[in-house]
């Protein structure tokens, strides 16, 4: 279910394996998955080998494996079409969708990889160009007129909940379960963070714990307190901070009693430009799940704005 292949890149490496890297790109008619999306395959004898990634949800996978270990088993690199103009008509997508898959062979020491597993550790956005024999990976690269795969990366999406009820529980475990590398911030908590899977945990402050963690362009930060006072403390880390989006969980007519010590303070109007408040899509619920799907959903949605440029997306106009 992975839309991030760079975790098992990593994993490839470490077990000092090859893989092929399968990469979608070209989408005609209205495809499941966007140009861009990866696969992995390695085999590992006696352990299953690793394979992440989708492309279709079944229609096309099975038959991508095998080219991709043939690629692997030859080194030479492969372009897959399903759908109009395919060699294998018997194999189509069941919403009619012509697509293009490019395979390449990458090898555990190969100098690319390692900088993409560098830049992603490092939480630095990098661009791949590969013509399928050389490849290149840096922050910026010239375009090359042979390449067959241009992608960039960005770094994870880091999302950093404040609170600790069920609400700010219900964001922070569906932040985790949607890829979002997720913290959740409780000051003086207790001891032992919930279980959830992949989920960090601070019992400091809001400033302390942004500081430790780490706010940059990729990171959100959902305030669900319940109290006024960290609430403040931690809008007035936040907003200033690098962080894309923040939320503020609560009640619209109670929102400007939690802004206005800040004003008061001198924070200036454009800090309050990234603020969403009340918190999350208007989708009408007030459940903890509701909520968190609201929150999720809006910051996703200010994601994929951002990054197609579009500017049909309304979202809720930041509290005057």
């Amino acid at each position: 279910m992975t839309d991030d292949v760079r975790p098992t890149l990593a994993r490839v490496r470490e077990a000092s394996l090859a893989c092929t890297l399968a990469t979608l790109t070209a989408v005609e008619g209205g495809g499941p998955r966007p140009v861009g999306t990866q696969m992995v395959f390695a085999p590992n004898p006696g352990k299953g080998g690793f394979v992440a990634g989708y492309f279709s949800g079944g229609c096309v996978e099975s038959d991508v494996a095998d080219h991709a270990y043939a690629c692997l088993a030859d080194g030479a690199p492969r372009t897959l079409v399903y759908g109009e103009g395919s060699p294998w008509p018997d194999i189509q997508l069941l919403c009619g969708a012509r697509i293009e898959i490019f395979l390449e062979r990458v090898a555990p020491d190969d100098r690319a990889l390692e900088e993409l597993l560098a830049a992603y550790r490092d939480r630095r956005p990098v661009v791949w160009v590969s013509d399928g024999v050389a490849r290149e990976c840096a922050e910026d690269l010239s375009p090359w007129p042979e390449a067959q795969v241009v992608r960039r990366y960005e770094p994870t999406p880091r999302l950093i909940v404040v609170g600790g009820d069920p609400t700010a529980l219900a964001i922070a475990q569906l932040g985790a379960q949607s890829e979002l590398e997720t913290t959740l911030v409780r000051p003086k908590g207790p001891p032992q963070g919930p279980p959830i899977p992949g989920l960090g945990y601070s019992r400091a402050e809001p400033a302390e714990a942004f500081a430790a963690i780490g706010v940059d362009p990729w990171t959100s930060i959902a305030i669900a307190t319940h109290d006024l006072e960290t609430d403040r403390a931690a809008l007035r880390a936040a907003l200033p901070s690098a962080a894309a989006y923040v939320g503020l969980l609560g009640a619209r007519r109670r929102i400007a009693d939690r802004l206005a010590p800040l004003r008061a303070e001198g924070a200036p109007e454009s800090a309050f430009a990234k603020l969403r408040a009340p918190i999350g899509l208007d989708i009408g619920g007030k459940a903890p799940w509701e909520v968190a799907v609201s929150v999720i959903g809006e910051i996703m949605a200010l994601r994929y704005a951002r990054g197609s440029g579009s500017t049909s997306t309304t979202l809720p106009a930041s509290a005057a």
